[in-house]
């Protein structure tokens, strides 16, 4: 591959990759003149940073950017999905960087997915849910998050079971975090 040739295309790629019309649109969005663009365009030098950050932000291919062949979007991209990760310690919730996974191992439809770690077990909740239905939750009682299962009674009623001892309640007596969908035990 050579880098001191292919600048003009590499600037077309990413005024395409960011959904630009113009190239001074590009300049205004990468902070430089339009003269250092368009000496790079003229004299056809490739421009290796800017690629490198429009693929950063646009989740385009690189190879695509650099060389215009292959896919233009990622093929990893497109099958993986990356979940906020939160971990559970001493009744709160504390967010932990993110996991990625194989877009095929999550659930269908998964409105706001995120991982909830508590121990050594990990859950993959979604936090839009349309209603409570009997299942494993992320809820907060009296202020601390915990991991419990819930039972729906009549009378927009609850049962509680999980830590020390199990509880009846009103659905509004607790605060419904998330829903848990997936769990993995070590």
């Amino acid at each position: 591959m050579n880098l001191e040739k292919g600048g003009r295309g590499a600037i077309e790629r990413m005024v395409e990759a960011y959904g630009f019309k113009t190239r001074q649109a590009l300049c205004d969005h990468l902070g430089i003149s339009k003269s250092t663009l368009a000496t790079r365009y003229m004299r056809d030098s490739f421009p290796a940073e800017w690629v490198i950050q429009c693929s950063l932000e646009t989740g385009i291919s690189l190879n695509w950017l650099t060389t215009g062949q292959g896919p233009k979007q990622g093929s990893h991209k497109a099958n993986i999905k990356e979940l906020e990760k939160h971990v559970l310690t001493s009744g709160s919730l504390h967010k932990d960087g993110s996991y990625v996974f194989d877009a095929s191992f999550l659930p269908d439809n998964l409105k706001n997915p995120v991982v909830v770690i508590d121990g050594t077990s990990e859950f993959i909740c979604d936090m839009d849910y349309e209603d409570v239905r009997d299942g494993m939750w992320v809820v907060s009682i009296d202020g601390e998050v915990a991991l419990r299962s819930l039972t729906r009674l009549p009378g927009s009623r609850l049962r509680i079971d999980g830590g020390n001892s199990s509880f009846e309640c009103a659905i509004a007596d607790i605060e419904i975090l998330a829903k848990v969908l997936v769990s993995c035990f070590r």
